[in-house]
């Protein structure tokens, strides 16, 4: 069987990596420079800082044995099982998150080693030369390929908000054990995570996550977000010093959940994280409920 896997977020290649392990020939195509999607960490300065994806959670079976394979060889650690609330600073505990102290890029990095991975690879439609073809992308991005009718339906109904991620970098670290936090009913943002915290190595960084709204209204020029949500996060926190600020835009950022694993038609398959609760275990299983599809 030969598989186009079109995507190289966590479904994409945890999709490739059951495929391949499966016996099926596996070509997975990118069109970043590298893989990972929503799973990024971007470098400034000397070390990598998480901007997609916060946290891993896994209360899956099978995704909490892969965690611990990536614990195992140093790629994941458990990070809290407390986050704070605001406004107020209370605590809540919930499920262990996990981080990573190469980024959580490393861990797509990983699940990659071995796979034929084609970045910078754009396409414009459906690739013709696969038995099957895998859209591992949110549905907006996969419609733009004019997939079967199935599939497009299913891209249609998915619903996604934008996120923007400012980067804090503070001169030293003013708060103490935030680890990280939800913030309600706030105009402008959503989560706040202590990067040095998560990460291990206690640099003074912060990364905050805008509400859905902001994003929208900065969508033509993300950056004056940045300064607005530093603003924010220093009112929040009581924080003095002013840091210096990074932004990325994420318009596909939030799926509301969808109740099948994957849609499909003939040899087209789509999946991802809107395929049910918004995490990465969410995607992870979604890419290996298609493999074992096509292999079965």
């Amino acid at each position: 069987m030969d598989v186009v896997v079109v995507g190289a977020g966590v479904a994409g290649l945890s999709c490739a990596r059951a495929l391949t392990d499966g016996g099926a020939r596996v070509r997975v195509v990118e069109r970043s420079r590298v893989v990972g999607g929503r799973l990024a960490s971007s470098r400034y300065g000397d070390r990598f800082v998480d901007i997609g994806a916060a946290y891993l959670v896994a209360d899956d079976p099978v995704f909490t044995a892969q965690v611990g394979s990536w614990r195992t060889r140093g790629l994941a650690r458990p990070w809290t099982d407390t986050l704070g609330v605001y406004p107020g600073g209370e605590r809540t505990t919930g499920p262990v998150r996990w981080a990573a102290p190469g980024g959580l890029r490393s861990l797509a990095t990983d699940l990659a080693a071995g796979l034929d991975v084609r970045l910078s690879t754009g396409l414009d439609t459906i690739p013709a030369d696969a038995d099957a073809v895998v859209l591992a992308m949110p549905g907006p991005q996969a419609l733009r390929l004019s997939p079967p009718p199935a599939i497009a339906g299913a891209a249609r109904a998915q619903i996604w908000k934008p996120v923007i991620t400012a980067v804090l970098t503070y001169p030293a670290r003013e708060w103490g054990d935030l680890r990280g936090a939800f913030v309600n009913d706030h105009p402008l943002l959503a989560t706040v995570c202590d990067d040095g915290d998560r990460r291990g190595d206690g640099a003074p960084v912060l990364v905050a996550h805008s509400t859905a709204a902001l994003a929208a209204r900065c969508q033509d020029d993300p950056d004056i977000a940045g300064p607005v949500l530093a603003g924010a996060v220093g009112e929040l926190l009581g924080l003095s010093a002013r840091p210096s600020v990074h932004v990325h835009r994420w318009p596909y950022a939030q799926p509301e959940a969808v109740g099948a694993p994957y849609a499909v038609d003939g040899r087209v398959w789509l999946c991802g994280d809107a395929f049910g609760r918004p995490r990465v275990q969410t995607a992870w299983l979604s890419g290996r409920a298609v493999a074992r599809a096509l292999l079965t």
